[in-house]
Parts: structure tokens; C-alpha cells; sequence
């Protein structure tokens, strides 16, 4: 069992907290944990054979990565509002049906952010309403050339693997 002891940082969308722990033999050992209101992402399947993804320029590796559309959850917000948000934020489109398809932690060592997969289907496409700064392009491909992507390494993003390994896995199932 653990307990926030004391906040390290506090950022706009999350804060890193040092918890002290109960190990099993009763030692006390102190970790840094990013504490984040949890997330969504989102697979746009714009038909039955094509997906769209986004290039995102992410500052964190200096790169632009092809990745899902996602974002992070305001305060008491709805994951499937969020989802929604996100999805037209980033990409234009406008679903009409928005599936849960699973919930993961990303990296449950450092961090307790719980993003959920979407599946949006029923697509019209729209305007974005990206945020100032952000360098985001659509890009609308064949399923199975996302697919490839992953087995390429040219998609790197953990989410997106995720998100389009398991999708691919419902859909061999049904």
C-alpha cells in the first residue's frame, strides 16, 4: 500500500508525487510517480479497408511519429465526450458510433495513466480544430498497409500498436 507523500511537479496536465510503500518485509522505500487524469484514443476507421492516422510531431523525441488520434481527459470529463473532442480536434471527422474497445495503463512503472480505446465508425469528414502549435496531418490509409507499418517499425507509437494490433484481432474474430 502506498500514500502520496508530497508533490514534486505540477504541470498543466499532470503532476509527479513521491509515494512512500509498504514493501512485504515491512521496509519503506519511497518512488516518483507521474499522476495523470487518464486518456483516450481513438482508431477512425474512415471504411471497412482504410484507417486514418496522424503524423504528430512530438517535441518529447524530436520526431514526427504516425500515431492515433488521442488526448487527454479534462477534469470529470466522459472518456467517450473526450473521444469525440479529440477525434474532431485532430482529425476533421465527426463519428457516429464510438465503441470502448479496451482500457490499458501506458507505462504502469512511472505512471497511472489509463488511456481507453476507441473505435469510431460512420465517419463525415470535417474541419479540425487543432490547437495553436500543433503540427498534425492527417494521413488515410489501406488497413493493411497500417498493418505493415507496425511490423516495418514504421510505426513506433505504443498506443497505435496497441490500438490497431487489437482492433485487427476483433475483427478477424467477428
Amino acid at each position: 500500500m502506498s500514500s502520496d507523500a508530497n508533490t514534486l511537479l505540477e504541470a498543466r496536465r499532470f503532476r509527479v508525487v513521491r509515494v512512500t510503500e509498504m514493501t512485504a518485509g515491512g521496509e519503506k522505500r519511497d518512488r516518483e510517480i507521474v499522476r495523470h487524469p487518464g486518456s483516450v484514443t481513438i482508431v477512425p476507421m474512415v471504411d471497412d479497408r482504410h484507417v486514418c492516422l496522424i503524423k504528430n510531431f512530438r517535441v518529447s523525441v524530436e520526431q514526427t511519429l504516425i500515431e492515433l488520434p488521442a488526448g487527454t481527459l479534462e477534469p470529470g470529463e466522459d472518456p467517450r465526450l473526450t473521444a469525440e473532442r479529440e477525434l474532431i480536434e485532430e482529425t476533421g471527422y465527426r463519428a457516429a458510433r464510438l465503441e470502448l474497445l479496451h482500457e490499458f495503463y501506458l507505462s504502469p512503472g512511472i505512471l497511472d495513466e489509463r488511456m481507453r480505446l476507441f473505435v469510431a465508425t460512420g465517419l463525415t469528414a470535417g474541419d479540425s480544430e487543432r490547437e495553436p502549435g500543433e503540427q498534425i496531418e492527417n494521413l488515410v490509409i489501406p488497413w493493411v498497409k497500417a498493418l505493415g507499418m507496425i511490423q516495418s517499425g514504421e510505426i513506433r507509437d505504443a498506443k497505435t500498436i496497441i490500438g490497431l494490433l487489437l482492433v485487427d484481432r476483433t475483427r478477424r474474430d467477428t
